[in-house]
């Protein structure tokens, strides 16, 4: 390894946008409960499906249909 490196060259990670940013989020059991079932049927972590979703979402601009009870 050297002790030095010359990164005047060098250019921004084009990707560095997209980088994910962990956060603490409150899901009700029964919405992870679903998420985790369907990671088994599709073969993907659940957590990158909720993240797949919510993109889809806001890609969308979609809003939420509130209906309170």
């Amino acid at each position: 390894m050297r002790k030095e490196y010359d990164f005047s060259n060098s250019i921004k990670n084009p990707y560095a946008k997209k980088v994910k940013k962990q956060i603490s989020i409150r899901i009700e059991t029964n919405t992870i409960t679903y998420f985790k079932e369907l990671s088994k049927e599709v073969g993907i972590p659940y957590q990158n499906l909720i993240n797949s979703y919510l993109a889809e979402c806001a890609h969308q601009h979609k809003k939420p249909e509130l209906k309170w009870a």
